[in-house]
């Protein structure tokens, strides 16, 4: 049986599918670059657009609550259609945003495109998250979302400075244009190239049609996976407030020469790109210790970018905070998708979905008021709470599910 056959069957294949992953990397590359580039635009874009650098960090804000409001009935109108032909309808649209954005005569029109975008974005992220899922064994779950998160941090890597030094060489709007292509191309490799699945497998009917409750697996949780979403959810806002706002924060509060922002952003890629391939290698082996220690590892390093404003130091605790941004979002799904019975797959990478773009939009609206009333130097404070409750959650989701497992092998 071919892969393509196997997993429309509803079957895992055999072997590890890693040109399938490699595309939806992709497709996710694509998808967090059009996110992103407001961040890597904004001095630009608040300049020509005769709005406060505030104003321009909001559109995130827009984006992500445009997602929150819109993923729930969207996915639930969407539920039977193909996912593979949803991945590659949500490229579509991407790129009709970004055409649509690079050519706003005015604020008011890019903040209508972003709600463009903000619409399918839900969706894709609800197929795209639960995929890997269908495509692997349950022991190779950590390994293939390691390989899909890659892409976000080459988002980090290539497109968001690469959309920074287009907006310095030929203008912000061309930024837009030219992600806009890069949507139709990925669409086009994510047609041709993305094997089909049987995604109506996670949904278990009665016979009067109802949905029916999931039989207990082991090692499945429904405590576990609300506690993910709520750590994902707390990271991510803490997270998007200082990130969002890294061009002033960098430029303004550490020193940076505005002209070498793409490469500073550049950098803070590099990182985390490492830290995709340590969970790929290692930390994917250990997951909930590697969620701990990630946490600790941003906790120590929004400390030194709150207390000091010594450029090595600076240099240093972003390059930690970018390992560890850079591996947590992968783990705290690893956590989510290993807690979740299969037949709720879709339902509860739909909740991951809203409690992560939560974050990312409450996240840059924080910021932009902590950036009003307080200056940005108190952004990374954000981050070290969201952190450390994250921590303390995870910790105690750890200990009762060694508490369980006790009960269980007891009994």
């Amino acid at each position: 049986m071919s892969e393509r056959a196997a997993v429309t069957q509803g079957t895992t294949p055999a072997g590890f599918p890693t040109a399938a992953l490699l595309v939806l990397a992709l497709a996710v590359f694509t998808n967090i670059s059009v996110e992103m580039l407001p961040m890597g635009l904004l001095l630009p874009m608040s300049r020509e657009l005769e709005v406060g650098e505030g104003a321009i960090g909001l559109l995130v804000t827009i984006f992500a609550f445009t997602v929150v409001a819109s993923s729930t009935t969207l996915v639930r109108l969407t539920r039977r259609v193909p996912r593979h032909l949803l991945v590659t309808t949500v490229l579509v649209v991407f790129a009709a945003s970004c055409f649509g954005s690079a050519l706003a005569p005015d604020y008011a029109w890019s903040v209508a495109f972003r709600v463009i975008g903000g619409i399918v974005h839900g969706i894709f992220w609800t197929v795209v998250g639960a995929y890997a899922a269908y495509l692997v064994q349950p022991h190779q779950l950590a390994r293939a979302v390691a390989i899909t998160s890659a892409g976000g941090s080459f988002a980090y890597v290539l497109g968001l400075p690469l959309a920074t030094l287009l907006g310095q060489v030929i203008g912000w709007r061309w930024s837009f244009a030219l992600f806009g292509v890069v949507c139709l191309v990925v669409a086009v490799a994510v047609w041709r190239l993305l094997p089909a699945v049987d995604h109506l497998r996670d949904r278990a009917t009665t016979s009067t049609g109802s949905i029916a409750l999931p039989d207990p697996e082991p090692g499945k949780s429904l405590r576990g996976v609300a506690l993910a979403i709520i750590s994902t959810t707390l990271v991510m806002l803490g997270h998007y407030a200082l990130y969002t706002y890294i061009s002033p924060f960098l430029v303004d509060h550490a020193g940076v020469p505005e002209a070498w922002l793409s490469g500073a952003l550049f950098g803070y890629g590099i990182v985390g790109i490492g830290a995709v391939l340590a969970i790929a290698l290692w930390l994917g082996r250990r997951p909930t210790a590697s969620t701990l220690a990630m946490m600790v590892a941003g906790l120590a390093a929004m400390l030194a970018l709150g207390v000091s404003q010594h450029v090595v130091l600076t240099v240093a605790a972003v390059l930690v905070w970018a390992f560890a941004l850079g591996a947590l979002p992968a783990l705290l799904q690893t956590r989510q998708l290993q807690a979740t019975p299969e037949r709720m797959l879709q339902g509860a990478t739909a909740w991951y979905t809203t409690g992560f773009n939560i974050g990312i939009g409450a996240g840059a609206l924080l910021g932009a008021l902590v950036l009003e009333a307080a200056g940005v130097g108190a952004l990374p404070w954000i981050l070290f709470a969201g952190l450390a409750i994250a921590l303390v959650l995870v910790g105690a989701d750890a200990l009762l599910h060694r508490r369980d497992v006790a009960r269980r092998a007891s009994t």
